[in-house]
């Protein structure tokens, strides 16, 4: 990919108050700290309008603020035709997501559809679980999940994975 280009990248979840927030959230912090010399445009959305408006969920903006990532400003929205076209990357959390997209694509966009999951070799599952309706620890083990796949798509972008 051109150094200088920006990459723009959608990161999408059923509700947009858990996982995609979070994953927003990460790749903002590790593209903040690294020196890649690329820009990059990153946002999430929901593939459902359950939660517009609303913050992220309470628990991922603490899980979230314990590392130091600030998710609080976000706002739920949902996904839109114009995403197609206006990210290059559009990163689902989950196949049920990815396939929800796929149906909402319009036709001929350019968006690449992917599950976020697959840049990263540090787990055989293709699934970031939601965890809206578990315990404090699943928005920990989800927020691990999201560095280790946002590292490694930051080296897929920039000519490394």
């Amino acid at each position: 990919m051109n150094p200088s280009a920006t990459v723009r990248v959608l990161f999408v979840c059923m509700g947009n108050i858990c996982r995609s927030p979070s994953a927003e959230g990460v790749l903002r912090a590790l593209v903040s700290e690294s020196d890649l010399g690329m820009e990059f445009d990153i946002d999430s959305a929901g593939t459902h309008a359950y939660h517009v408006g609303e913050p992220p969920d309470p628990r991922s903006m603490r899980a979230a603020a314990k590392r130091g990532i600030d998710i609080s400003r976000q706002q739920a929205r949902a996904v839109k035709p114009d995403d197609f076209e206006c990210f290059d990357y559009i990163l689902a959390m989950d196949p049920d997501n990815l396939a929800m997209l796929e149906d909402m694509r319009p036709l001929g966009s350019r968006a690449e559809l992917k599950l976020l999951l697959q840049y990263c070799a540090d787990t055989d599952s293709n699934t970031v679980p939601d965890p809206y309706y578990g315990g404090g620890d699943g928005f920990e083990n989800v927020l691990n999940l999201l560095d280790s796949a946002c590292r490694a798509f930051i080296e897929h972008v920039a000519g490394h994975g």
